[in-house]
């Protein structure tokens, strides 16, 4: 089995060393120091359950892997339509396209009977650009529960948990999906194949909406928002608004809010994805954290107001982050 892992950064590299261990011809894509170093000395992992180091190819050129099997997508959400030209040289008749995203994937009515099949999110998918460079026969949806860090370049930093769930669109257990579960699971992960995987979409989802935006607007940790009760309410309103989008759908989670809340509580002073992008001037990654089910809601007839209230917040200061770059680059004309 031959894997490219397109965005080899802490979630991808940990993908792609554990494919390499379990003995698969693994490529990882990446760049700039951490690049260099894996190159040069490989990825090591970093982790509770056992440290190793493993050797697979690296490179920034896609044209050098050639057709593929599998392609890993470690890449963030917001980049996927400009992926064009690096998937092209990896692409084969048959290669699939695990996308490891957090939120709605631009899939996500492909395959599915009923009143919405076919149906092109916008937030996701803004004018079929990213089914342009992605076909969604060629998705496999991944939801990934494993938590990782580069702590340097060419280490990671294995932080808690090895399951990353993976399901085809329309339900069903495909070769191409067993034969890549059975290799992750040789390598050390947990990769059961979902045929409901909208459910662990949702269910991880509940969590994300409320802390994602919510962190960077307050610049706080999760258990911070927990703790304070204005907060705690908001993050349970958002969560509950979410699920009747879901129910609407068709996608019945079976877990309680206060439980997704204490999940969340444990977690301590950690800041989400989307804070530490905030802190770093990068572009807030909520389009299909959020963006998207407000989109869902409408196309459902769903009332979510305290959703319309924080994606328009959340919004706004997204507009401020993207538009830094290019403010300063005039001020510095002057």
């Amino acid at each position: 089995m031959k894997v490219a892992v397109l965005g080899a950064g802490a979630i991808g590299a940990y993908v792609g060393a554990s494919l390499h261990r379990a003995g698969a011809e693994v490529h990882l894509i990446a760049r700039g120091p951490h690049l260099q170093a894996m190159r040069s000395s490989g990825v090591r992992v970093v982790s509770p359950r056992g440290d190793f180091v493993a050797h697979p190819h690296a490179t920034d050129d896609p044209a050098e892997v050639g057709p593929v099997d599998h392609v890993f997508l470690g890449l963030k959400a917001n980049q996927y339509a400009s992926a064009g030209p690096l998937l092209e040289p990896m692409l084969a008749e048959h290669t699939s396209l695990i996308a490891a995203q957090n939120g709605i994937p631009w899939w996500y009515f492909h395959g599915v009977p009923g009143p919405f099949e076919g149906r092109r999110i916008e937030a996701v998918d803004p004018g079929g650009s990213v089914s342009a460079v992605m076909p969604p026969e060629r998705a496999i949806g991944c939801v990934v529960y494993a938590a990782t860090e580069i702590a340097e370049p060419g280490v990671i930093r294995h932080l808690e948990g090895t399951r990353l769930s993976i399901g085809e669109p329309d339900g069903s257990i495909s070769a191409r999906c067993t034969e890549f579960s059975e290799a992750m699971i040789a390598g050390g992960l947990k990769c059961p194949v979902e045929p409901e995987l909208r459910h662990d979409i949702w269910v991880k989802l509940m969590g994300n909406i409320a802390f994602n935006p919510i962190s960077a607007l307050a610049r706080a940790t999760m258990a911070a928002i927990c703790r304070h009760d204005n907060t705690r309410a908001l993050v349970v309103e958002m969560m509950r608004e979410t699920l009747d989008v879901a129910a609407a759908l068709g996608v019945h989670t079976d877990i309680s809010i206060e439980r997704r809340l204490a999940g969340a509580e444990r977690t301590g002073e950690h800041k989400t994805s989307t804070l530490q992008d905030l802190e770093k001037g990068k572009p807030l990654e909520l389009d299909a954290i959020l963006t998207a089910v407000v989109e869902l809601a409408a196309m459902a007839d769903v009332a979510v107001p305290t959703l319309q209230v924080v994606n328009a917040l959340a919004d706004l200061l997204n507009a401020g982050v993207t538009a830094a770059p290019a403010l300063a680059a005039q001020g510095g004309a002057r």
